[in-house]
């Protein structure tokens, strides 16, 4: 077989080719592009051929046309190119993604003759991908939404609310428990909102005094009051153009409540100590974990100030009305708290669940991270046991356990006494009305280990070396 019969059949294997192929001149000119290249361009091979290859608009070529030295292409720098995933422009100027691959060709001597290229249309791949992605988002629900973690019904709706709040210009007020997560919620609203790339603004209204709180949020001019030696610009003049974050509003005094009516009303407010109007365009976001019509009705929060702040409520489930999020929320810090603290720390033992998913968790969410950052300072490998959780914790949970109404036994007394008594025996005493050496007698009969108390059979007890992983 000679040179001529070779190349011919050389461009029928090319032409049974799925993937696209192009041959380009050392100028950049296409001189051969196959049959799989017409159907992704959509271009004919006729219109491909002796017109310059940037016709396809790739965005890696583009990027290298800018770096490359000497030639048209970096490709001839380099000698080679794989599985790059780009974009093309096709003929009737819809976008493609494909797989390219490029190598230059050359002569025995080194001559650089030209370069080939391949393009494998991913669409279908990119498309299966999305689909499954879908799927998984319909099976398991959103887990992670701007730093909130949910899977639960109840958060995904929360999460909805959110978003579409975002949109609006309109105040927002969160409701929520103390650790529920209300900061975490105005943060996302500024951030999903076309306010994103302007002040955020944030103040606790339960951290300062009237006057200081006044002058925190409207700013002062000099001789205003004793020690304002010069102008200062409130947090409401700083977050002109973005969002204000008022958390805690239900401690706001009614005196500024007044003013902050006004704000919403006019959009204008006054540095203390002057008369000057200041514009100001501001979304005002607030929070609170009080009940704000109870204080309406003792009088202690002013009604029209509650409907101009009530427009989106957003109110956060306490934790123990979402328990399906507890693993979820657990695996979240334990893998952060992995990443910090360097400790051989593999999870929670399968008990610390059990506990934490029959624990009331008064302090929510921020109760639960506090629980596993304090795990891991006691624990040192293995698994988090209960006996690493803060005793607190433990003597809430072995209490709610116990009904109120059930007299305790002997032996029960004498641990629950131990535990309040963080294990000491004398205290433990006095709690039960006898003495130490009634503890103490106590204590061999039943076994019971003063500096861990729990019996063995008791998920908080030691577990017999789970703890090593």
């Amino acid at each position: 077989m000679d040179d001529q019969e070779l190349n011919q059949h050389m461009k029928e294997i090319i032409n049974t080719m799925n993937d696209g192929v192009l041959v380009i001149s050392t100028g950049g000119e296409i001189l051969m592009a196959n049959r799989a290249m017409e159907q992704i361009s959509g271009y004919s091979r006729e219109e491909m051929q002796g017109q310059p290859c940037s016709i396809f608009h790739c965005a890696v070529c583009e990027k290298n046309h800018t770096k490359g030295e000497g030639h048209w292409c970096d490709l001839f720098d380099v000698g080679s190119s794989h599985r790059k995933t780009c974009s093309v422009v096709r003929k009737d100027g819809s976008y493609l993604n494909v797989l390219k691959n490029a190598s230059i060709l050359k002569e025995a001597d080194g001559t650089i003759l030209g370069a080939v290229e391949t393009f494998t249309d991913i669409s279908d791949i990119e498309e299966r991908d999305e689909k499954i992605e879908q799927l998984s988002k319909l099976l398991h629900g959103n887990t992670d939404f701007q730093g909130m973690v949910g899977r639960s019904e109840i958060m995904q709706r929360v999460f909805e609310v959110v978003r579409k709040a975002a949109t609006s210009d309109a105040p927002v007020i969160v409701f929520g428990e103390t650790g529920t997560g209300k900061e975490l919620v105005a943060h996302a609203i500024h951030k999903l909102g076309p306010r994103r790339d302007k002040p955020y603004i944030q103040l606790n209204c339960a951290a300062l005094n009237e006057n200081l709180l006044e002058s925190e949020m409207f700013g002062h001019v000099k001789g205003a009051f004793t020690g304002a030696h010069m102008n200062r610009k409130g947090r409401f003049e700083a977050a002109n153009g973005g969002d204000i974050f008022l958390d805690e509003i239900g401690d706001l005094p009614l005196s500024i409540q007044i003013k902050l009516l006004r704000i919403l009303e006019t959009k204008q407010f006054e540095r203390v100590g002057d008369y000057q109007p200041i514009k100001t365009d501001v979304r005002i976001i607030t929070a609170t974990n009080r009940d704000l019509e109870q204080l309406i009705a003792q009088r202690k929060f002013r009604e029209d100030f509650f409907f101009r702040i009530n427009v989106i409520p957003i109110h956060l489930p306490p934790l123990r009305d979402r328990t399906d999020d507890i693993p979820l929320l657990a695996e979240h810090f334990v893998r952060k708290l992995q990443a910090s603290s360097g400790k051989e720390i593999i999870g929670m033992a399968p008990e610390t669940m059990d506990f934490f998913m029959n624990y009331r968790w008064p302090g929510n969410i921020r109760e639960l991270r506090g629980a596993l950052e304090y795990a891991f300072v006691v624990a040192e490998s293995g698994r988090i046991l209960p006996k690493h959780l803060p005793a607190r914790m433990i003597n809430q949970g072995i209490r709610h356990e116990i009904p109120v109404s059930a007299p305790l036994t002997e032996k029960e007394a004498l641990i629950d006494a131990l535990i309040r008594s963080g294990g000491n025996q004398t205290r433990a005493a006095g709690m039960l009305g006898v003495n130490r050496v009634t503890v103490w007698h106590r204590l061999k009969k039943y076994g019971i280990d003063p500096g861990n108390p729990v019996p063995h059979s008791n998920p908080f007890a030691e577990d017999g070396g789970a703890n090593s992983g």
